[in-house]
């Protein structure tokens, strides 16, 4: 039996942008008491490269990447950072 984190559920989304390079942090335990927290969402730091943002604007990567995390942004996610760029030339 495995036992997937909310991080693993977020590979999973977000493969469907084929990133190159995909780190996701934890950052929930520096904000445990936070009313967000204890709803039980969890605060991320992403990066991620992938040649499907090449041409797309910050904001429009960000609105990709809300979408492709849909299912978990009003539970499991609460506050996520996002650096999102394309592969160097």
């Amino acid at each position: 039996m495995t036992s997937d984190t909310t991080a693993d559920r977020m590979r999973q989304y977000l493969a469907a942008l084929r990133p190159v390079t995909l780190t996701i942090r934890d950052d929930s335990r520096h904000h445990a008491g936070h009313v967000g927290a204890a709803g039980g969402g969890g605060h991320y730091q992403l990066t991620i490269v992938a040649e499907a943002f090449r041409g797309v604007p910050s904001l429009a990567r960000h609105r990709m990447i809300h979408e492709a995390l849909a299912p978990l942004m009003r539970s499991e996610i609460h506050a996520l950072s996002i650096k999102a760029s394309t592969p160097l030339p």
